[in-house]
């Protein structure tokens, strides 16, 4: 079980972290989890040109340590990148130390300067929020596509994401296998539907 939208309870419980961007501007921001992956990152990035967007990559260190053309790709078309750690740490399930180590690893595989992170599912101890908030921002989101069920169909996967969808919005899909054929029916159409509302697709600044 999941929710597609970030209650009001939640943000407030976990304060320091970005669940959306305060904005009255018709702005949109689109995120992405897990890659880069062949095939399905580069049909992203095709997608997002279609419709001039601009989108973030949460990044896997290991993933962007094998395919390093697919993750040259992506900077290329102008987007912005984030840490994911370098091998999808749950923290909760993780020793602090481990993890800052692996976050560490994952920083000197995309060897470029970004100050945002986002905990793989979600899941960060306060023990570790504490630390990586003092020199990153924790991206979350208020607005998940919930792409990755396998109980849930594309077109409920599209429908929730454009009902919770608002202005300053973080949205969170995932160019990964287990996603992709959620979000590559889904995304598409989420941007034709809220491009037809006058909306822009932004990126987050990696400073």
């Amino acid at each position: 079980m999941f929710l597609h939208h970030s209650p009001f309870w939640l943000k407030a419980f976990f304060p320091g972290f970005t669940w959306h961007v305060t904005t009255k501007e018709k702005t949109i921001f689109l995120t992405f989890d897990d890659g880069p992956i062949p095939d399905i990152t580069e049909s992203v990035l095709d997608t997002l040109g279609q419709f001039n967007a601009k989108a973030t990559f949460f990044c896997i260190g290991d993933n962007v340590r094998k395919h390093p053309d697919i993750f040259q790709k992506l900077l290329d078309n102008g987007h912005s990148v984030g840490n994911h750690t370098f091998n999808h740490m749950n923290g909760w399930k993780t020793e602090d130390d481990v993890y800052f180590g692996n976050i560490a690893k994952c920083d000197e595989q995309l060897n470029l300067d970004t100050v945002l992170f986002r905990p793989p599912y979600g899941r960060i101890k306060k023990s570790q929020s504490k630390v990586v908030l003092r020199e990153r921002k924790i991206i979350m989101w208020d607005v998940l596509s919930g792409d990755f069920s396998q109980n849930l169909t594309r077109e409920v996967c599209l429908k929730k994401s454009i009902h919770h969808a608002r202005p300053g919005s973080i949205v969170l899909f995932h160019d990964s296998i287990k996603a992709s054929k959620n979000m590559l029916f889904a995304l598409p159409r989420f941007l034709e539907h809220f491009a037809g509302q006058g909306y822009r697709f932004e990126s987050l600044s990696m400073q």
